[in-house]
This record gives structure tokens, sequence and C-alpha cells, in this order.
């Protein structure tokens, strides 16, 4: 079934209306008809099973059937913090990491950084890889859509990961699988998490001194080399799987009055 976002003010009693480039997805692209179901959402912790009503020129307009206390995000908001990789690699990076939960995803340039780009395509990529994470968000039903910051330099994300509880670096040269299981053990009760990967030639050993010095926690992630792409799937494959929880639209209505 499809799942698309709305605004909160679309939301009311018992209707939705969608409007924007959706409607268009949803009459041409998709050819949906009245009756046919859908998901909605509007970014927050709830998720309504809807009942398309009718159409007009600039707007879907959809009958409220059932509201669920969803469950599809993560108790924690993990940033990756992803050193940009050589060709399309990033495009992957982003699509299986919001599958996967990702909060927020912030592409970086380190030391051995390879890819080189003037502001006018990296604005293109970062518009770019912001589609792709909403289209990965739609496909795995998630309820917010992880946002794409623009690429940033290794310092400036080392202060974004210092402000968070807790943040790791996997890195080849960190020794020590008992120590790595501890540090992620310890993540699991924190709300924000941030991971940074290095690019393909990794971390120097001077990026590695500055990442401690901010309280970031190397940590290896097994006897083999994993390319950029791997690693941080890895990490964050473990953490989804920690941190998963069950959640009923009781306790979710609990949590919005404790709010």
């Amino acid at each position: 079934m499809y799942k698309f976002f709305v605004e909160g003010q679309a939301i009311g009693e018992e209707e939705v209306t969608i409007t924007g480039e959706d409607v268009n997805h949803i009459r041409n692209v998709l050819r949906m008809q009245p009756k046919e179901q859908v998901y909605i959402s509007d970014g927050g912790r709830r998720e309504y099973l809807c009942e398309i009503s009718g159409f007009t020129q600039t707007a879907v307009t959809l009958r409220i059937l059932d509201v669920y206390g969803s469950n599809r995000e993560l108790p924690a908001q993990i940033t990756l913090f992803q050193a940009l990789p050589k060709g399309d690699k990033m495009e992957t990076i982003i699509q299986k990491a919001v599958e996967l939960g990702v909060h927020e995803i912030v592409p970086m340039v380190t030391k051995r950084t390879i890819v080189k780009w003037d502001d006018k395509k990296t604005q293109k990529k970062t518009e770019r890889w912001n589609a792709i994470a909403q289209a990965a968000a739609k496909q795995s039903k998630r309820n917010r859509i992880p946002v794409v910051l623009p690429p940033m330099s290794y310092e400036k994300a080392l202060e974004l990961a210092a402000h968070m509880e807790g943040a790791i670096i996997p890195y080849e040269n960190a020794q020590g699988m008992s120590k790595a299981r501890e540090t992620v053990q310890n993540l699991i009760s924190k709300k924000t998490i941030g991971i940074l990967i290095g690019p393909e030639g990794g971390f120097s050993p001077e990026e590695i001194e500055l990442a401690v010095s901010q309280r970031v926690v190397p940590i290896t992630l097994g006897h083999r080399i994993l390319r950029t792409e791997t690693a941080g799937m890895t990490i964050l494959s473990i953490l989804m799987f920690a941190l998963e929880e069950d959640e009923s639209l009781e306790e979710v209505e609990q949590k919005e009055k404790e709010v």
C-alpha cells in the first residue's frame, strides 16, 4: 500500500487533503481511483489509513478509515555523518540509511575525500539526495522524511556530533570487539546518536584524534575492512535491531500528553 506525507493542517477529523506534486503522481502516474486505500503521515507519531474519496484539479481528498500509533520510527534519533564517496554511492547510502531508520544524514568532506564540487553542483546534489530520501521514506512506510543536509567540513560535523548524547566512529585500527560491543550497548539508552563514516581511503590518524577530543568513540566493526558504503549500513542495522520497540496508539497518545 502506498504512503504519502502531508502537513498537519491537511488532516482533519474525518478527512485528509493532498496537494502539490503528489496529486499528479496519484492520479496520472499511479492511476489510483476512488475507494483505493493509502497510508498518510504528517511526520508525527500517528499513521492514518485513508480511502480516496475524490479528485479536483489541484487536490486529492481522502476519508480517514483508521488511526494507528505508528512504531515505524526508532526511539533514538540517529544521525549518519557520511564522508562523500566517489560516484553515485551516496545515493545508495541515503536510500538504505532511510530504510534502516536514520533520522538525518550529514555529508561531510574529510582529509581523504576525493569528491570536489562547486556550489551549483552541491546544491543540485543535495536536492537530488533529499528526493531519494523522500522516496525511500515512502517505500519503507516511514512516519517522517529524514533530511539530507548540504555537505560540510569534517570539523563542523564533529561540532554537531559533540552535542549528541553518544557518537561513534568506526575505525579499522580500533582494537577490541568486546569494547565495541560495550560501546554499542551503551548507545541503546541514548536519545541522540551520531555515526561518523570515513571515505574510501578511511580517516587519517589526526582525524581520529580530533574525534576523540570531541568525545566521539572509535570502535571496530570486525576483522574485515568494510567499504564506506557498507560500514554505515552495518552499524545502522545493529542499532536498528537493538532499538526497535512495540508501541500502541494508547502509548502514543500518552507520550503526546506528557509533551
